[in-house]
This record gives structure tokens, C-alpha cells and sequence, in this order.
């Protein structure tokens, strides 16, 4: 059996109704809402040929059908429609974006939010490597004797503070001295060249300070150079139980169990799926997580001087509204791409 033009247009019909309604679809009412052309019989024979092909299954016996995965990764592979976002979507994507330029972390949160409320699923990002970033300033500011704040400014715009115990007590002048010869020696170095070997250098041109550095590495370790290469941010988690799909409890609670699960995320996030330019879209079992098994996830990266920097996500289940996702994150994606690259 072929997939005729009727045939498709009957099965994204179906498609279309099951997301916005979350019940099985009949020939009836395919009949009534949808312009087709066809009896409602003849709906009926096309909906039992494309259930024969895998593209629908029948959840009851007296029930009308669902789309299968199969048919999921047909009509976003090549019947969903591309749209636009609206001008006032895209003018709160362009303030939101222009907004917070400069400082990373609170760019990505705010466009996370976004996204949620653009699509009422949950958002997902992974935040920049740092660990290929650079040191863009440094600074020791004096708390007391003993005391003393580390501020490290990161060119992706992470700011990282840090309170540092001194071994032995420090003057203001001191500090100006090593704040100095910090930043001349640190600015514009990637962090994952920050090793002993090049500590032991700076220590070596800093003799009489040994003692107060050794503190001071120490915080700059703690802090930048020995953190995780990522970090999730999340927004929207609980949008998941506005779905009947998860109106089950131990469904829903697995699900938020799932998004606490750092390496399981980036394991969703980074799978194969259906790829459309920079976006990719993962329906169901492409996921190697049994729970995401349920849910769809549409991603796009965002990239700086040609290296990718991070990736953002929408979650929602599978009867997620392809179109709306796919548009509203490959607009943000793009305007991210666009920023980014521009300011550089």
C-alpha cells in the first residue's frame, strides 16, 4: 500500500485534531471538520489502511485512532507547516534577547521563559562550556584581613564570586599588586590552559606573594577552572502536568524526577532526531530515556565564532504542536546565532 494524497491529507487531519483535542479521532469527525472531499466511509477504509501501515493505532476497539510515532515522524519530516511567529512574538523575543546581551546566564534564563510561555511546554538549555571560555577580568576585593572576594568575568558573560580564606593576612596594597599581575597574566586565557604548570609560572614571577597565591589558585580552581563544562536551566517543568498524557502521578512525578537528572538531559537533548537547518526534532523512542519515551523534544544550538556554545530545548509529549515549537525555537535560535556572532 502507497501513501496517496488522500491518504496524507486524511492522516495530518487526524494528526492536527489529536493535538489540539487529546481524543481519538473517527471518520465522523474527520468528516464534519475537514474538507475533504471524501464520505465519511471512505475516511473510515483510508484511517484502516493507514493503521495496516504503522501510521495510526486504535487505543479501544470502539474507539477512533491516534498517530503512532510513525506517523508523528512522517508529518514533521514533511507535512507541517512552517510558520511565522506573529510581530508582537517576535518583538518580545527581540527585547528579551537585546535586553540581557552581555550577561550569559540571565540571556538564557529569560529566553527559557520565554519559550515556556510561547509554547506551554517545559524549556531546557545547556548553558556555554566554560571550561573553553575565557578570562575576560579578574578582581580581589578585600573583605577583611583574612577575607578576600574573587570576581572572575568569563567572555561568555558568566560572572563567577567566590570568598577566598586567606593563610595568612593581606593588605589593600598586596591585593592591588596580585589583582594586577592577575588580570595582565590571566585576561584572554582559555581556562582549560589554567594548569599547575602555568601556575607554578606566575608563582615563579611572584615569589615574595607564594603564600597569598596559593589561596588565591585555590578559589580560581574551586571556582572557574574545576566546574562542570555545562550547566541545565530549566523553566517550565511543572507545564507537563497541564497534559491529560500526565495527569497519571507516578507519570508525572517520574517526569520531574527525570529533569533533575543532569547527564540524562544532555542525553535527550544531544540524540538524533528528524533535522530541519539547526533544529532537530526527537519524537519518542529516538530517546534513549524510558520516560522520554512519551515526549518529544525539539532543540537548536546557538554558536559563537563558528563553535557551538549551547543548546535550548522545548519538552512537551508527544502530541505536541510541532509547528508552533518548531517556529518559536528556531526564530529565538536564530536570534541568539545572530547577536552573538555580531558582537563579536
Amino acid at each position: 500500500m502507497s501513501l496517496s494524497d488522500r491518504r496524507l491529507k486524511i492522516l495530518e487531519a487526524i494528526i492536527k485534531d489529536y493535538i489540539t483535542t487529546a481524543e481519538a479521532v473517527g471518520s465522523r469527525t474527520i468528516s464534519k471538520k475537514y474538507d475533504l472531499g471524501v464520505s465519511a466511509a471512505t475516511i473510515r477504509n483510508e484511517m484502516a489502511d493507514l493503521e495496516e501501515m504503522g501510521y495510526l493505532v486504535q487505543p479501544h476497539t470502539s474507539a477512533g485512532r491516534i498517530p503512532s510515532e510513525k506517523g508523528y515522524k512522517l508529518y514533521v519530516d514533511s507535512l507541517m507547516t512552517h510558520s511565522n511567529l506573529n510581530q508582537f512574538e517576535q518583538d518580545i523575543v527581540r527585547k528579551c534577547i537585546v535586553n540581557n546581551v552581555g550577561q550569559m546566564k540571565n540571556l538564557i534564563e529569560e529566553t527559557l521563559k520565554l519559550l515556556s510561555t510561547l509554547t506551554n511546554y517545559t524549556a531546557v538549555a545547556i548553558t556555554p562550556q566554560g571550561k573553553q571560555s575565557k578570562i575576560k577580568h579578574l578582581q580581589l576585593v578585600q573583605m577583611d584581613i583574612n577575607s578576600v572576594l574573587l570576581i572572575v568575568v568569563l567572555d561568555n558573560g558568566t560572572v563567577k564570586n567566590t570568598n577566598i580564606n586567606m593563610n595568612v593576612e593581606i593588605s589593600k596594597d598586596k591585593l592591588e599588586v596580585i589583582s594586577k599581575v592577575l588580570n595582565d597574566k590571566l585576561v584572554g586565557k582559555v581556562i582549560d590552559e589554567i594548569d599547575d604548570k602555568f601556575v607554578g609560572y606566575i608563582k615563579s614571577e611572584m615569589i615574595s606573594y607564594s603564600n597569598m597565591l596559593d589561596s588565591v589558585f585555590k578559589g580560581l580552581f574551586s571556582s572557574v577552572v574545576e566546574v562542570d563544562d555545562f550547566e541545565i536551566l530549566l523553566s517550565g517543568a511543572t507545564n507537563i502536568l497541564n497534559f491529560p498524557e500526565f495527569n497519571d502521578v507516578i507519570k508525572a512525578r517520574a517526569f520531574l524526577n527525570m529533569l533533575e537528572q543532569k547527564e540524562t538531559i544532555v542525553d535527550i537533548l544531544n540524540a538524533k532526531g528528524i533535522q530541519k537547518d539547526n533544529v532537530n526534532i526527537i519524537i519518542g523512542t529516538q530517546s534513549s530515556c524510558e520516560i522520554a519515551k512519551d515526549c518529544s523534544i525539539i532543540t537548536a544550538t546557538y554558536s559563537m565564532n563558528g563553535t557551538t556554545i549551547g543548546k535550548l530545548g522545548i519538552i512537551g509529549p508527544t502530541r505536541m504542536d510541532y509547528s508552533k515549537v518548531y517556529t518559536s525555537i528556531d526564530y529565538v535560535g536564530k536570534m541568539l546565532n545572530d547577536i552573538f556572532n555580531k558582537s563579536k
